[in-house]
């Protein structure tokens, strides 16, 4: 796949094209652009996704802090993995944010040749997300673009979203998440000093400074992870929430208190220095929820019962 950044590419053979923010790029997304393939190799034309960074509702809402389940970077590695041949890019501004469907349209017509436009089976587009389906078709007719709309892909009697798995992880379903991902959901961060708590006790932990802030993370507690550092991967315990030893809440914190949590690891079978050493973590699995101890002491026995638990759920990696 191609990635080409901006719309001023015009396609001579003509685009099959589809539309979205593909955060996550996950097993929905990957039926689309199945779909996508397939209306391109029938039509004998080209296939293609437009996107888009950042997150129209930062551009239109200054103050929101999304949860997003990919950087960019991250979203364009996924993709690169897809049967299509070009990813097009562009930064969504006001502008671009202000066109009406009809004139997004044309302006898809103008300048990349789009020659048919499949629509995700909830995807709007246009000034407020105004117009729908029919009204696609109807502006489809007039510029000469044929218009679908994609099936949904559902399984086990869910509708895979986006907004679906950023939900299951929100409340700890990381098996089910990753099922639905189609790869180990992965967290990014540069090693930081942190309070050094975790060495009082027999387990120094790798505090996380996260690479994109804005990244969707699991509810706070521990969990079961693989963490990636100088290309190789070990068993590791990952802690998300406050510390300890201070008073908590075992739901998931609004978004305004997530910046300040703790994102702490701990690698077996590891003992060199980590400071500003760039690390992954893919979650595999919850263990539990965040609790207060009464004393360092309790803490640790409930580490040691945690440590037991999670080689157990990483016996096969």
């Amino acid at each position: 796949m191609e990635v080409i950044e901006g719309i001023d590419h015009y396609m001579e053979d003509g685009l099959v094209l589809t539309v979205g923010f593909f955060d996550g790029v996950h097993a929905g997304h990957r039926f689309l652009i199945k779909q996508v393939k397939e209306v391109a190799d029938e039509e004998h034309l080209k296939s293609a996704l437009f996107t888009f960074w950042p997150h129209p509702r930062i551009v239109l809402h200054e103050r929101y802090k999304p949860r997003l389940l990919n950087s960019i970077e991250e979203k364009i590695n996924l993709l690169k993995m897809e049967p299509i041949d070009y990813c097009i890019r562009t930064a969504f501004t006001m502008e671009l944010a202000n066109l009406q469907a009809f004139d997004f349209m044309k302006m898809l017509r103008d300048k990349l040749n789009v020659k048919h436009l499949v629509i995700g089976y909830d995807h709007r587009f246009g000034r407020n997300r105004e117009e729908g389906f029919d009204d696609y078709c109807k502006y489809g007719q007039q510029l000469g673009i044929k218009v679908t709309q994609a099936d949904p892909y559902v399984e086990n009697n869910y509708t895979i979203s986006s907004s679906f798995i950023r939900q299951l992880i929100a409340v700890g379903e990381i098996n089910m998440a990753n099922h639905y991902l189609g790869y180990p959901y992965s967290i990014s961060g540069t090693v930081v000093k942190g309070k050094q708590v975790g060495r009082t006790i027999g387990y120094p932990t790798a505090n996380l400074k996260l690479t994109f802030v804005n990244k969707c993370l699991p509810k706070i507690g521990v969990y079961a992870v693989m963490a990636e550092v100088d290309n190789k991967r070990y068993k590791a315990m990952l802690y998300i929430g406050t510390r300890p030893t201070t008073p908590c809440s075992p739901e998931q914190p609004e978004s305004s208190a997530i910046d300040s949590l703790s994102i702490e690891v701990y690698l077996f079978d590891f003992n060199n220095d980590l400071y500003d050493k760039e690390m992954t973590i893919y979650v595999v699995e919850h263990v539990r929820n965040q609790h207060k101890f009464e004393s360092m002491e309790a803490l640790k026995q409930q580490i040691d019962k945690d440590k037991k638990m999670v080689l157990n759920m990483l016996r096969c990696y």
